[in-house]
């Protein structure tokens, strides 16, 4: 993934909730997450913890809404992304 979409789905990621697809590590399962960074969506759903991810980083941590926990992923494991609200 270039550094400019890593921008924008950090930015997306911040401002509201995203889908993100990606492939887990450990046994190769397409993952479909929807997940957000944003603090008013995080404030609701009874986190108080916010992170501070950089665009720079192999992967991105952000609070999986199917889960309700914190999650990760590799960017480079990434096969697409998707805004459902801001």
């Amino acid at each position: 993934m270039e550094l400019n979409e890593k921008q924008q789905l950090l930015n997306s990621l911040k401002k509201g909730t995203v889908t993100v697809t990606f492939q887990k590590i450990g046994t190769g399962e397409i993952r479909v997450m929807p997940c957000t960074l944003n603090p008013l969506v995080l404030e609701a759903e009874g986190v108080e913890a916010t992170l501070d991810m950089n665009p720079d980083s192999d992967h991105f941590a952000c609070w999986s809404l199917d889960k309700s926990a914190w999650r990760s992923f590799r960017l480079d494991t990434v096969q697409g992304w998707e805004v459902l609200g801001e």
